[in-house]
Order: structure tokens, then C-alpha cells, then sequence
């Protein structure tokens, strides 16, 4: 502890142990509640949030921070259904996020591996949540164990406190339910694919009404078609126990345990302003490369209805995250290479990515929802708090006398040499205290006026030792970093809503949202140059403005939602021109921006799930060495489209097929030319044959046209899309 940090020790500890308090009361006032009340009527309670959804249509959102139903809720607002990601045979949490349009796939690079992304235009891989709490940890999320996936776009602090600039990623677990059910299936496919997950959901009479128990499993090993040296192999069990189901009294503890190790490919490098116009299979890493991670999240949730108006709930984790990489990015050796050299002159340099990380999550997260009124005015609320540490210690390694390799035909199957060096040691702790309050009052059939607020205080703690990278004195302690930010900031929200009809919504929201300068836990920008440069600066602030409409059409089948919108970044974090190697807050970006989004069913036989996503952005203030003025943003596409849509056949047949189609991406704004990837578009198609009411058969297709296209986007490497696969699954359900 600095002498920073100990005036906050006398609040955090008591703050953070009553927190606790609170929550081991609920569940012993909970246990008896349930005991003394065995024969109180059934009530739905918030736990029925994420039950599995029929079809790709999905009306209540699991946020259970939104009170009101997709429909009334002011924001645009996409769901993925577990029948869709059955249906478009998902894998990772990558795959779903193609059933999004909004959303643009990004690359990892050393401790930022797994599923990184952006939302309207800026990076959201610090805004993925589990149950709506936090997932920061770097891993590649799998699908086994998710009910749904829901994306809420635009700024969100007053709901999630820091980050969420272009939205958030919240991942809804499955729960125990009492219908028992299993459900088994086994996938093999193209490129070694195997694939394997059980799924068992049982009540537990003996343990007393309304305990049920659901166990699901996954193993996976795949290489990647086109990507000749890559493969991912990866575990994971998640078990969870319910008590008191369909009682005023319910509580829930989960675990979820997944592993992964993989040989990873960073690509492709860039040349002269766009990717490398070599074979997409070229592999510029060794084949004693590898990435390993653990994830360990234990969830404990009690909810308890004090009345039919009003809940109170209480969620508490612990997460671990482990992570071990040894990985090469590949860089062309610019010395020498003009316009006009040949392919086969060019050489690439193998920049040695390294190192292990530790993150920690322990928070408690209490929310009190009800409905109350003042006269005719009747008010939706929500309110609570959460509290509680988290840790990122990483260990950065570099390499030297790295052999080269050519760009156009690569040594892949040469042995590692060269020297890996520890080049930086970090640790970073962070205290985070959040409240928020959010009221939606309705004011007669027509009218519904919301509002919020929510405080944060996030107090971090950053300490980095860096090691030398001369050879005469390799690895040796340089220069050592001990920085305390405490950032305290307000978020807010305000919406109108607009009923013409129940079947209906016009809206307009206005939101806010900050960016911490250590939000990630780190406030490395650029370990490979030292460059610490965002050591105290303030957040950067953000805001939007959406007019939004959502109806329910064909009878409550289909579901329509579209929106304009105007994101703005007022301080964005630049260059400072007098030192580049700090930052300052002198730039603003901008993105407007529309989205459309069609999601149900047309007629009984025919499903669709259909979003169209305009962005216009662009930096509207800058300063010397920044991005220059009017440039766009990083991993934005101007236009994008994700289509998908099944129709059932006689026979219990069921054919489905859609699209992916983005425009062009920019990767970075500081080279001339930028440097970009071209759009493109991919097709996948689906079959499925219900054999009998327990066997399903099923055969998915993806990029049907063998496209080369570019696909996870970072702004020194670009990984190439895998080219045409097939997966074929037979599954069980008992």
C-alpha cells in the first residue's frame, strides 16, 4: 500500500466486508424465507431472465439493470439466441459476434489475446461482461456454457461504470432450471475440426423443492483451414446449483473452468499501406509457438422478492485468469524496400511477443429493483452498488538476434533461435466503488421518462519495473514506475420515450460514458518503446445522441429495431507535440452513425436475424503527430451487413443461409498512405434434419466461395479469414 492509498484503506474495508455482510445475511434470511414458505405461489423473479429463448426472438433483456422489455428499452439493443448460434453453428464467441453488424473482429497482440472487438467505431475489449459483472481476462471465449449474447450499444457508464465508449458485450450463462433435460452433441469437420459438448440440467428432489443442478461440458481441437500451421485446442466444465427455484427465495452458485492451448498465427504484415499480397497460409512464427490460458469464475447469486413489486439481489465473484504466450508478429524490414523491390527481396523480421499475466476480480454487486408510484406516475427502478479489487500482474519478454524470414516464402518449419528477454514487469491494482440509480416513470400509456445517474470511484495503482534490452547488459533492472491514479467520475442518462401503440416505441437517449487512463489495468501503450505515456491524464469523456424506433410486428413474431445516433470522444488522448512519448488530451473523434436490425420469425416456417450498420467516423480535432484531421477510425467500417435466415422444410428439413459483408477498414493513420484492408463478402449456409424428436443432423458451410478476405484486424498485423470449411454435427436431446 503507497502512502496514496492510506486515506482510502479506512472506507474500502469496511465498505467491501459489509458488502459481504449484507450478501451472507440475504442467504441465511434467504434459506429460512424459502423453508418457512414452501407452498408460496411460483413468481417469475429475476432468475427467469436467460432462460433459453424460442427461436431467434428474444423480448426480455437479462441486464437486469434494464427494467423494461427490449421494446421500451431506449438503445438499440442486439440479442443472439442460443437456437441462432446452434443454427450458424458457433464456436467461439467470435462466430457469434458475426450474427452483429455493428461489431468489427480485432486482433490480439501478447496479453490482449482472445475476443477483441469494436463497437461503433471504437475499441470495446475492456467492455465484455459475465452475467453483468466484468470479464476482462484474456482468453477466447466459448459458447458452451451461453444462453444468449447481448449487445447494448452506445455509451453505458451510468449501467457498468468505466469503459463502454461503443457499447457493451454481456454474456448470459445457462442456469439450472426444473424441467430436466440432455442434451449431448458431437461435431467433426474440415481441418481436424472435433468437437464435443453435453449439456444436463436435472431438478434435485432430495435436496427439497425448487433445487436443480445443470452441468455443461466442452472440448474442442480444430487447425484452421488456409492457416496451415495455426490450431486452437481448448476445455472447459461449467457447473451450477440452484435453490429455491420458482420460490420468492432463489439462489444460484456457479463455476466456470476453461483452458486453452493453442499455436497462434499473427498473419499477415502489412506492405506499402495494405496487407502483404502473399498467400494467406504464409506462417511467419515457429512451430514451437504457443499461447496457453486458464480461466477459473466462481458466482455466487442470491435474489430474494420482498414483495411482487420489488427485489432485491446480490451477486459475488471471484475470477482468475491465467496466461502464457510466446508468439512472432511479423514486420517487414522497410530498410531498403522502395516501391518497386520485388516480392522475394523483401524480408520480415520476427518481433518476439512474450511473457505471462495474472488477473484478478473480486467484486460484490448488490441491485435493488422494483416498482413503486407516485399517483398515476408509475416508476421502474433500479439502483445498487458494486465494490470491490482487481489485479493485472504481466510479465512483458522480447527476443534479439531473431533470425528473419522472406516475405513471400516464410521458414516455417525453421527451429526458434534467438535470445527471449524479460523486458518489463508489471503490476497494477485497482479499488473500484460504484452506485447508480435509474428510474423509467411512466406518464400514462403514451409517454415513459427515464433517467440516471451513477458515481464511480476507480483507484488504481500502477507499478512497473522495465529491464534492459543492450546486450551487454540484458535483462538487467533499468528505470522502475510507482503511479497512483484515482479517477471519481459521474455518468448520466436520460431518455424519452414515445408509445403510439403497445406494439410500438419512438425514443430519443442521451448517454455518457469515461475511459480511465489505466481501464485496462495497464498503462502501457506501447511496451516496446517504454512508452507509458498515459500516466496522468484524465479520462476521456464520451457521449451519444440517439432517435431510435422499435416495433413488434406479424403478430409479435418479428421484431424491428432501428436508430441515427451521434457518438462523440471530446478529449481523446493524442501525441503531445513537444514529446511523443506522452499523451495528452487534445483530440476529439466523432461518429454518426444508423442501424437497422430485424430479428424473428416471418411466417412459422421462416426464421430471420438481419442488421445493417452505417458508420461515419472520423477525427474532428487533433494536434501534430496525431491522427490527422478528418482521418477515420481504427477498425471501423463504413458500411456492414450480417445476414441470416433459415426456412423449414416438410420432412423436418431446415435449410438456412446468410452473409457477412463489411467495407474498407483502416489499421492505422500513420503511415501515407493509411493503411487499410479491403471489404469484402462471405457466405455460409446451413442443413439440418430433425432424424427423430432426440437426433438432430446438421452440416454448416462457411465462406462457400472460398473468399480470401481479411478478417481480425490490429494495427501491425492482419489475420486472413479461413477459407471454405464444413462442420457436421449430430446431436442428442433427451
Amino acid at each position: 500500500m503507497t502512502k496514496d492509498d492510506a486515506h482510502l484503506q479506512p472506507l474500502r474495508l469496511p465498505l467491501f466486508a459489509g458488502s459481504v455482510a449484507v450478501a451472507l445475511f440475504l442467504c441465511e434470511a434467504g434459506s429460512a424465507l424459502a423453508q418457512e414458505a414452501p407452498g408460496a405461489p411460483s413468481v417469475t423473479g429475476v432468475l427467469v431472465k436467460g432462460q433459453p429463448p424460442q427461436g431467434y426472438k428474444v423480448d426480455e433483456p437479462a441486464m437486469v439493470k434494464l427494467t423494461q422489455p427490449i421494446i421500451d428499452t431506449p438503445q438499440m439493443l442486439s440479442i443472439t439466441s442460443r437456437q441462432v448460434m446452434e443454427d450458424r453453428g458457433a464456436v467461439s464467441l467470435t462466430d457469434v459476434f458475426r450474427n452483429s453488424s455493428g461489431i468489427s473482429i480485432g486482433a490480439g497482440e501478447s496479453s490482449w489475446i482472445g475476443n477483441n472487438l469494436t463497437l461503433r467505431g471504437f475499441n470495446a475489449r475492456n467492455d465484455m461482461y459475465l452475467d453483468g459483472m466484468r470479464d476482462f481476462g484474456g482468453y477466447t471465449r466459448d459458447p458452451f456454457d451461453l444462453e444468449e449474447v447481448e449487445v447494448l450499444q452506445g455509451p453505458s457508464s451510468v449501467l457498468f461504470g468505466r469503459g463502454s465508449t461503443g457499447g457493451v458485450v454481456n454474456q448470459v450463462s445457462k442456469m439450472p432450471t426444473l424441467n430436466g433435460f440432455e442434451r449431448s452433441e458431437v461435431s467433426g469437420g474440415t481441418d481436424d475440426l472435433l468437437r464435443g459438448a453435453i449439456d444436463l440440467d436435472a431438478p434435485i428432489a432430495a435436496l427439497g423443492p425448487g433445487v436443480a443442478v445443470r452441468f455443461d461440458a466442452m472440448a474442442h481441437r480444430q487447425d484452421f483451414t488456409d492457416l496451415d500451421h495455426a490450431f486452437a485446442s481448448r476445455w472447459g466444465v461449467a457447473p451450477s446449483l440452484a435453490f429455491g427455484l420458482d420460490t420468492p427465495t432463489r439462489l444460484v452458485l456457479g463455476y466456470l473452468h476453461q483452458g486453452e492451448s493453442d499455436l497462434p498465427d499473427y498473419g499477415l504484415p502489412y506492405l506499402r499501406g495494405a496487407p502483404a499480397p502473399v498467400a494467406r497460409n504464409n506462417f511467419y512464427g515457429f512451430q514451437s509457438d504457443f499461447q496457453h490460458a486458464q480461466v477459473d469464475v466462481f458466482t455466487g447469486r442470491l435474489e430474494h422478492d420482498v414483495s411482487s413489486s420489488l427485489t432485491i439481489r446480490d451477486q459475488l465473484r471471484f475470477a482468475n485468469y491465467a496466461h502464457q504466450w510466446r508468439e512472432m508478429e511479423p514486420q517487414v524490414i522497410s530498410a531498403g524496400v522502395t516501391a518497386t523491390t520485388p516480392l522475394w527481396a523483401i524480408d520480415v523480421n520476427r518481433a518476439l511477443q512474450g511473457g505471462h499475466d495474472v488477473d484478478t476480480f473480486l467484486q460484490n454487486q448488490m441491485d435493488l429493483l422494483g416498482v413503486a408510484h407516485t399517483g398515476a406516475i408509475e416508476h421502474d427502478f433500479a439502483a445498487g452498488w458494486e465494490i470491490g479489487p482487481e489485479s493485472s500482474k504481466p510479465s512483458y519478454d522480447f527476443g534479439l538476434n531473431i533470425p528473419a524470414t522472406s516475405l513471400l516464402a516464410p521458414s516455417e518449419d525453421q527451429a526458434f533461435s534467438g535470445t527471449e528477454y524479460r523486458r518489463a514487469k508489471v503490476s497494477t491494482t485497482a479499488f473500484t466503488v460504484g452506485a447508480y440509480a435509474i428510474d423509467t416513470m411512466k406518464l400514462g400509456p403514451h409517454w415513459e421518462l427515464s433517467g440516471g445517474v451513477r458515481f464511480d470511484s476507480f483507484d488504481a495503482h500502477y507499478v512497473a519495473q522495465y529491464y534492459s534490452p543492450t546486450p551487454a547488459t540484458l535483462g538487467q533492472p533499468t528505470t522502475r514506475q510507482d503511479v497512483h491514479e484515482l479517477d471519481q467520475k459521474p455518468s448520466w442518462r436520460a431518455s424519452l420515450v414515445y408509445k403510439p401503440t403497445p406494439n410500438g416505441s419512438i425514443y430519443f437517449d442521451y448517454s455518457t460514458s469515461f475511459n480511465p487512463s489505466a481501464e485496462s489495468l495497464s498503462l502501457i501503450t506501447a511496451v516496446r518503446s517504454l512508452n507509458t505515456g498515459n500516466i496522468g491524464l484524465a479520462p476521456e469523456f464520451n457521449e451519444t445522441y440517439e432517435v431510435g424506433t422499435k416495433w413488434a410486428l406479424l403478430a409479435d413474431r418479428l421484431q424491428l429495431q432501428a436508430a441515427i445516433f451521434r457518438e462523440e470522444k471530446d478529449n481523446a488522448r493524442e501525441p503531445d507535440p513537444a514529446n511523443s512519448a506522452v499523451n495528452i488530451l487534445a483530440g476529439d473523434q466523432q461518429v454518426d452513425g444508423a442501424e437497422v436490425e430485424l430479428q424473428g420469425q416471418i411466417t412459422e416456417a421462416w426464421r430471420l436475424s438481419a442488421s445493417y450498420t452505417y458508420l461515419d467516423g472520423k477525427t474532428v480535432k487533433t494536434v501534430a503527430g496525431g491522427p490527422p484531421l478528418g482521418s477515420p477510425l481504427f477498425n471501423a467500417p463504413k458500411s456492414a451487413l450480417a445476414l441470416w435466415t433459415t426456412y423449414r422444410f416438410p420432412f423436418r428439413v431446415e435449410v438456412g443461409g446468410g452473409l457477412n459483408c463489411e467495407s474498407r477498414r483502416y489499421a492505422s493513420l500513420t503511415t501515407n498512405p493509411f493503411t487499410s484492408v479491403p471489404g469484402y463478402t462471405t457466405l455460409d449456409a446451413m442443413v439440418k434434419w430433425q432424424a427423430t424428436q432426440h437426433m438432430r443432423l446438421q452440416v454448416n458451410l462457411s465462406n462457400l466461395t472460398d473468399k480470401t478476405y481479411y478478417d481480425q484486424l490490429h494495427g501491425f498485423h492482419v489475420i486472413p479469414g479461413e477459407g471454405r470449411t464444413a462442420m457436421f454435427t449430430l446431436a442428442f436431446t433427451g
